[in-house]
């Protein structure tokens, strides 16, 4: 039994290494900041006035149906 428990505290001692030593290899630079390019500026109005959109649309036909009855 002595010579198992000393294969389990080998396998033990391999993975706790391989479990520290593989991550600092992949380790890579960290990304450089994005820069806008006015994209995300233009998607955020568009949001917006598809917003307006669809709240004025909803008004007009709450409108609408109010007054035909």
């Amino acid at each position: 039994m002595a010579g198992v428990s000393r294969v389990v505290a080998a396998v033990a001692a391999l993975v706790a290494v391989f479990s520290i030593v593989l991550p600092i290899a992949q380790a890579q630079a960290p990304a450089p900041a994005p820069t806008s390019d006015g994209t995300s500026i233009d998607q955020g109005i568009a949001y917006v006035l598809m917003l307006v959109a669809l709240v004025l649309t909803y008004l007009i036909h709450a409108a609408d149906l109010s007054h035909s009855f």
